[in-house]
């Protein structure tokens, strides 16, 4: 739980500094980026956690790491506060932080559907263009192929589940003969 107090509100500071300049996807993208390279480098990762090295020098790799991937001066900044604050170890939790505050300044939802079987592209419009007209949002959709689900689709938009499958309406058709 304190951890991700501590994660939002490094990332609220981040997106508020690129909305500032203009470049939250752009920082977006950088934080994403630097996350995936410390999740797929164990050994990279561990230098930053471990005792090993001294400050100064996770200060020169992560200022090699910054240069290499060419990162804005914004986010370099950033990242050399959170090392110095002993805060790398939460990085995961501030990009997925970081992409929700972005999601909602910009008026975007990522909603998840999934189907029992594969959709087609017009229905996958369909859905995306009626999820719009309803939230008022940009939709990104991501699809999913459910082999559980007889038929119909299920919709989650962050805690909410709205629920269309066939498995579903039985159950609720049960549920009313039952009921009497």
């Amino acid at each position: 739980m304190i951890t991700n107090a501590i994660a939002r509100r490094y990332a609220k500071a981040l997106v508020q500094l690129g909305a500032e300049e203009g470049a939250v996807e752009k920082f977006n993208n950088e934080l994403t980026a630097i996350n995936a390279v410390l999740a797929d480098n164990p050994s990279l990762n561990s230098i930053f956690r471990g005792p090993a090295y001294g400050i100064e020098a996770k200060r020169e790799i992560l200022k090699e790491l910054i240069g290499k991937l060419g990162l804005s001066a914004t986010v370099a900044n950033f990242l050399q506060l959170v090392l110095d604050r002993s805060r790398l170890d939460f990085l995961p939790q501030i990009a997925d932080s970081f992409s929700a505050f972005a999601d909602e300044l910009s008026g975007v939802i990522r909603p998840t559907l999934s189907s029992g079987l594969s959709l087609d592209e017009s229905q996958v419009a369909e859905i995306k263009e009626a999820l719009e007209k309803s939230t008022g949002k940009k939709v990104i959709l991501k699809v999913e192929v459910d082999p559980n689900l007889i038929g119909g689709v299920v919709t989650k938009i962050g805690g909410t589940v709205y629920d269309g499958s066939v498995r579903t309406q039985l159950d609720r058709i049960e549920d009313i003969l039952q009921k009497g």
